[in-house]
């Protein structure tokens, strides 16, 4: 995903002299293409994350649209004041391209996993919070904060996510449906995804699929239209399971006193200690193809 969405930039940045990209020791070999064709706007300004993002905003104040790529913890962690007060608070169209999102990063540690990113960066009036499923919805993404005139935060994994769409996607601010169910609904985003179809070609009743690519804002109006038949919601996230999707629909569900049964799929709110792949912390917390599946065939029990 993260060479689709630099590679949509890349060209994007041919035709309009106002795209500059920013990164701080990340994207060797990603961002080389964008650094020969456009080297007087681009700037590698090692490590400094807050100085990253401060130049980041000053461009953006000065005409420049800017693109800022590092992984998740230095587009927003460490440097989350400035992000706060640099970028949301003036409201510029700055967007921040985070990479390893959830656990890829495995076995590396803590430092390098993002699972607690989406609860922080929902705190920041003005930030708009993509979360692509697939290279298609990347491409999407990138078009979006192409044009936005507001902040973006772009949360993707590290490489090689495949293509889960047979259609096309037209537009990625509202809920995508993968594919059509009824009784259950499997909300999801990011690379999880590829979880969530595996966990769809193992159960015997088909559930309702889709993917949610925007999280803030949330078109809950669209979402709903789109959950009519429907009794039970599963949320997957490769996120902590407070803080992320789950919790916006359990608060809509509460806010708008509609009647659903909400189960929350995601990574329990603790620091990380295990050590294991990618694919074994997804297994230990629930959000494999296996544990999808259990929790759909539940659902259809309960229902």
């Amino acid at each position: 995903m993260r060479n689709s969405v630099i590679e949509r930039i890349t060209k994007e940045a041919g035709k309009k002299k106002d795209i500059f990209l920013i990164t701080g020791d990340a994207g060797f070999g990603v961002l080389d293409n964008y650094k020969k064709s456009f080297p007087e706007r681009f700037l590698n300004l090692g490590v400094a994350e807050q100085n990253m993002i401060g130049m980041a905003s000053g461009l953006g104040l000065s005409g420049f649209k800017v693109f800022v790529y590092n992984i998740v913890p230095f587009v927003l962690y460490r440097c989350y004041e400035q992000v706060r007060n640099d970028i949301c608070y003036q409201n510029v169209p700055v967007t921040l391209i985070g990479i390893g999102s959830g656990v890829t990063y495995s076995p590396q540690g803590v430092t390098h996993y993002s699972v607690e990113d989406i609860a922080l960066a929902r705190t920041l009036p003005n930030l708009v919070i993509l979360s692509p499923s697939d290279p298609i919805e990347a491409v999407k993404c990138a078009e979006y904060a192409i044009k936005s005139k507001d902040p973006v935060y772009i949360r993707i994994a590290k490489s090689g996510e495949p293509v889960i769409h047979t259609g096309r996607v037209k537009d990625i601010t509202r809920p995508v449906v993968l594919n059509e169910g009824e009784g259950v609904a499997v909300l999801f985003h990011g690379s999880v995804s590829t979880e969530v179809v595996s966990a769809l070609k193992g159960v015997d009743r088909r559930p309702k699929a889709v993917s949610v690519p925007m999280l803030q804002p949330m078109d809950f109006s669209s979402l709903e239209k789109e959950l009519k038949a429907i009794h039970t919601i599963i949320t997957v996230e490769e996120h902590f399971v407070e803080g992320g999707l789950g919790s916006i629909i359990a608060e809509w569900i509460v806010s708008e006193r509609l009647d659903y049964r909400l189960i929350k799929l995601g990574i329990k709110n603790e620091f990380i200690h295990k050590i294991t792949n990618n694919a074994g912390m997804r297994s230990h917390y629930g959000i494999s193809s296996e544990g999808i599946k259990g929790a759909i065939e539940k659902a259809y029990g309960n229902g």
